[in-house]
């Protein structure tokens, strides 16, 4: 999961206006960045551009997931991420970006601004920060721990179970259980066949 682009524009007619940007090109080579920064840049732009405002919306373009969010007073942002990123934490580090962008810059220096004119340092911030969602989202965080959890309860039963003794053979065997806890339980087995434990 990788963050490439974190960019704040703005929409005005006919063209979208850069207001800031911020570039995790590491991964690419030397030669090649100056390039994929021009094309993350373009496609921002052209993202926005088409976009309605008031909407959220992802865009594939090859392994990569373009996510713009254009708030109803022309304030927009981009995130450029590989397929893999959640999408939900990209649009909540949009919101969180933007929000605190249009405190910090007054709205009347949107539509006239660039890069070298706005001044908001969060950007780089926000794209190291959030590169590990787990780490930067609470939700993702609760989510990965629940996995984990999942998977060492799963083994947990799978090694209960592996001494080649089924649950079934062992209710079977059972003395102490009376025949209408054995009936319940084979009901119950029954029932349930339909779903499996994941």
């Amino acid at each position: 999961m990788k963050l490439y682009s974190l960019s704040v524009l703005y929409k005005s007619e006919p063209k979208a206006v850069l207001l800031k940007v911020a570039y995790d090109v590491s991964s690419f080579s030397f030669f090649q960045r100056s390039s994929v920064q021009e094309f993350m840049t373009f496609t921002s732009q052209l993202i926005v551009e088409r976009s309605a405002k008031g909407s959220r919306a992802s865009v594939k373009e090859q392994e990569y997931l373009c996510h713009v969010y254009v708030r109803n007073d022309s304030l927009a942002g981009v995130v450029i991420a590989d397929s893999e990123y959640p999408s939900r934490v990209a649009f909540t580090l949009l919101e969180k970006v933007l929000d605190e962008f249009s405190k910090q810059v007054e709205s009347i220096n949107w539509p006239v601004g660039s890069p070298a004119t706005i001044n908001y340092t969060a950007l780089d911030g926000h794209l190291s920060r959030y590169q590990n969602p787990r780490e930067a989202d609470p939700m993702s965080k609760v989510q990965a721990e629940l996995d984990e959890t999942k998977i060492i309860l799963h083994n947990t039963m799978e090694s209960l179970l592996e001494r080649g003794e089924k649950l079934d053979d062992l209710v079977s065997k059972s003395e102490v259980l009376g025949t209408q806890s054995k009936a319940f339980y084979k009901t119950a087995r029954k029932q349930n066949s339909c779903c499996a434990i994941m």
